[in-house]
């Protein structure tokens, strides 16, 4: 593997296995007197997974002053992912309302940022993903003309409401970054066809190195009553704008019809805070056998979760990324991905919210090794557990020109 970065800002590989930087980066950091200040900005659970490892990495630079910046766009399953990386944030900004609207969290972040920044005065910053935490910050940053790096950039449905609102914050944060820091060949691709100004990088996904790390600590998911060993145990999650309503209601029914035509299954959902999709969900399974809904998992217990079970039904991005790496095969319960790369591979398979559909495909799993098998060796598209290094190596020698 080559140890020499590319002329191309665009990256066409993973071209460090691990990094190393040349005698003269070294001697310019050594000789710096006063730390350039960075910030890291987060409001969600899956911001805080994912840029977990890039804050490690930062943190271990003395050169480096990293601000964790949080919104508090969510509250406890932040906190908890906090707490298992050992994070601690510098500023919060908690915003979080009950029944909070996309506007409040954006004007919300808008003005607690503005202040931060301006007394931080952050030579770059980091945002992650389209939540509206990400587009707010990048926002926010360039009304200070801070650049913005952009970790995870360049996913694209090219449908404006699908999902909703994460399409459209993430097309205008790659307006605004002036480091796009790519998953895939394919994100990179959807960046340049998007003519965007920012250094297109390709990195792999920050949340394989997460998901390696915690793995290899082997931990367990324990659910009162569930015995891992009696069923095979499908592990769902729910909870995208899109599918609130009538496809929630589907999708509800296709769950309970794979209970009743294969009992040697259970099905495990952690519930969403959110009452819109929580609601539902226990009216309509809260009573069943064999149906264990759980408050929302650790990250640690939902790695464990992914490890242990059969297969995944889920509406989640992150997942479509996550479960690859662990042998579990993913039917998406949306009508569109951002992550083709995936179905592409044969990892995932793109089911949408009809329950036929549902039961028809996740039978052909229950009842079909072989394509069970197929789906869970497939190659993972999305990284080699090296992304959070390279993305802080490629911001240190942005900061140092």
């Amino acid at each position: 593997m080559a140890d020499a970065q590319p002329k191309n800002p665009v990256y066409t590989g993973f071209f460090y296995v691990r990094v190393r930087f040349s005698s003269s980066i070294v001697a310019i950091l050594r000789n710096m007197t006063t730390p350039v200040s960075v910030g890291v900005i987060l409001g969600t659970r899956p911001e805080a997974i994912k840029l977990a490892p890039v804050v490690k990495q930062l943190n271990s630079l003395t050169q480096l002053k990293t601000h964790l910046i949080l919104t508090g766009q969510h509250r406890e399953m932040v906190d908890r992912v906090m707490q298992l990386f050992d994070l601690k944030a510098d500023y919060d900004l908690g915003i979080m309302k009950p029944k909070q609207t996309l506007t409040g969290i954006t004007c919300a972040s808008l003005q607690g940022l503005e202040k931060i920044f301006a007394t931080v005065r952050p030579g770059l910053i980091f945002v992650q993903g389209d939540t509206t935490t990400a587009f707010s910050a990048a926002l926010a940053a360039f009304y200070q003309q801070i650049p913005v790096g952009h970790v995870e950039a360049g996913l694209r449905t090219d449908d404006l409401y699908n999902p909703y609102p994460e399409e459209a914050n993430r097309r205008l944060i790659s307006q605004i970054a002036q480091l796009h820091f790519a998953p895939t060949t394919l994100a990179v691709e959807n960046l340049q066809k998007s003519g965007v100004t920012g250094e297109i990088h390709h990195t792999g996904n920050t949340v394989i190195d997460t998901l390696m790390t915690v793995a290899d600590r082997q931990p367990e998911c324990r659910v009162a009553n569930l015995d891992w060993s009696k069923y095979r145990v499908l592990l769902a999650t729910v909870h995208r704008r899109e599918n609130w309503g009538k496809p929630l209601k589907d999708i509800l029914t296709g769950f309970n019809a794979i209970l009743d035509r294969f009992p040697d299954t259970a099905l495990l959902l952690p519930l969403h805070r959110n009452p819109t999709v929580r609601e539902p969900i226990k009216a309509a399974l809260g009573d069943r056998p064999r149906v264990f809904l759980t408050e929302p998992l650790d990250y640690s217990e939902l790695v464990g979760a992914i490890s242990s079970c059969h297969l995944l039904l889920t509406d989640s991005g992150g997942l479509q990324e996550e479960a690859p790496s662990l042998g579990k095969p993913v039917l998406v319960l949306r009508e569109t991905t951002e992550r083709p790369e995936a179905v592409q591979a044969g990892t995932a398979k793109l089911i949408g919210t009809d329950p036929q559909t549902i039961i028809d495909s996740t039978a052909e799993l229950l009842e079909n090794p072989k394509i069970y098998e197929q789906m869970a060796t497939a190659i993972n598209p999305f990284g080699d557990g090296q992304a959070s290094a390279r993305i802080v190596k490629i911001a240190q020698d942005y900061l140092l020109r």
